[in-house]
Parts: structure tokens; sequence; C-alpha cells
């Protein structure tokens, strides 16, 4: 269980922050901009959520619960010593990738098979998965970069790449299963 009982620590004052496993980085290391851009996507889920309702809400908290997840993994380097922890680390599992491709099969049945390019838009909550959209696809660049010099859990690279696809689906469904979807014209305004 997590307790905050002070908010500031002041120990990042000096341009440095404590991963998951007490060490100290820069607050500019590649790790910290990867699990720091995943919370920027929780951010923008949280900005969706303001206009869904129904199932594609309970979706999107789950979500956010598993973006939690997912920065408490980046957050801990040093895949090898996860049994030597005191207590369990906290990594994402195949189970959560599953979901999200049971989940993006489900809509992509609703919807009818693109001809275009979507625009990001439509509806509000279209307009804002496209923005959780691309919000994850920076996060899952930053991860996969890290991953080249560091030790990552490789289902942490899967679940990004799965959840911009579940976003893009989303933001069909949002626009009433695709049918309001804002289509790319190439070359319209030539």
């Amino acid at each position: 269980m997590v307790v905050l009982n002070k908010i500031y620590t002041k120990s990042g004052d000096a341009g440095e922050t404590a991963l998951g496993n007490g060490d100290r980085v820069a607050k500019h290391s590649q790790r910290v901009d990867a699990y720091g851009t995943v919370d920027e996507t929780n951010a923008t889920v949280g900005l969706a959520r303001l206009h869904a309702s129904g199932e594609l809400d309970a979706q999107l908290a789950m979500i956010q619960n598993d973006l939690f997840d997912l920065g408490a993994d980046l957050c801990r380097p040093d895949m090898d010593k996860d049994a030597d922890a005191a207590y369990p680390v906290l990594r994402m599992s195949g189970a959560q990738v599953s979901r999200l491709e049971i989940e993006i099969d489900a809509m992509t049945a609703r919807v009818d098979p693109l001809r275009s390019f979507v625009l990001p838009g439509g509806s509000a909550l279209a307009a804002h998965l496209h923005l959780c959209r691309t919000v994850s696809r920076r996060a899952e660049r930053l991860v996969v970069g890290l991953s080249s010099a560091e030790s990552v859990n490789p289902v942490a690279v899967k679940y990004l790449n799965r959840l911009s696809d579940w976003f893009f689906q989303a933001s069909r469904i949002a626009n009433a299963n695709g049918k309001n979807d804002v289509l790319w014209v190439p070359g319209a305004n030539r």
C-alpha cells in the first residue's frame, strides 16, 4: 500500500529523482522520460473519460490502472534482480496485453473497414482518444529507445503498441462506430 503523507520532499531540487529500486538518476534520464510520458498518457485518458460513459469508460478506467502498473514497471530497472527485492516487483503481464487485443477485436467487429486514413476529430471523445493514441505512441518510442540502452520488460513495449491501436479503434467507436469518422482526402487542398 502506498502512503503519501507529505507531497513535497525537496529531494529532487538538484535535478535528480529516485527510481523504484532507490537509485537516484537525473530527471531527464531516458527511464524517467519514458515513465513520465506514460504518466502523460494517463492524464490524456483522464480527459477522454470526461466524455466517455458505459463500457468504454469502464475500459478506460482499466487502462488508467494499467498505466500506473506500467509506470511502476518502468521505474524499477534491473529485472534480473527482481527475485532479490524486499517486496514483489510489479511487472506488466501478458494478460494485460491479451485483454487489449480482445477489446480491439470486439471494436473492430463493430466498424466498417477503412478506405482512407482517419483525421483526428469527429466527436469530442474521439478527438481526445486520438490525443491518447499519439501520446501513447510517443511513450512507446521512448520505451523502445530505453530498451536499447537498459533492461526493460518486453511486455511493456507490447502493451504500449497495442494500446495505441486500442485508442484508434475506440475513437472509431466514439464516432458512431466509424460512421462519423473524418476521413483524409489526399491532395484535397492543392
